[in-house]
């Protein structure tokens, strides 16, 4: 087994950047900016169809969603944005079964 990776003063810098990150889109903008059904929505974040229905109701029928969702229609949004701009390895790294 190979030793792991120590980190330098950049990884710890950006490790501390990231644990105070806020980057979010809530699902009222994401929907808004792109032309996605609930189940599509549902599967980007894992949840059920009934939950993000919920995160659109009013009242007693409204969820609010977690970070965590919204951090996953932040990073949806950002792939579909910025695809072609991104290197052929963090790509193919991310999504190997997705053609460029």
């Amino acid at each position: 087994m190979s030793n792991p990776r120590g980190l330098g003063e950049q990884e710890l810098r950006l490790l501390e950047a990231y644990s105070h990150c806020s980057w979010g889109m809530t699902p009222q903008q994401f929907y808004q900016k792109w032309d996605v059904t609930y189940e599509q929505m549902a599967e980007i974040c894992q949840r059920s169809r009934s939950t993000v229905q919920r995160w659109f109701g009013r009242g007693a029928v409204y969820r609010r969603p977690t970070a965590h969702d919204l951090q996953r229609l932040a990073v949806m949004d950002f792939l579909w944005e910025q695809w072609e701009m991104l290197p052929e390895g963090m790509r193919s790294g991310c999504m190997p079964w997705v053609n460029s």
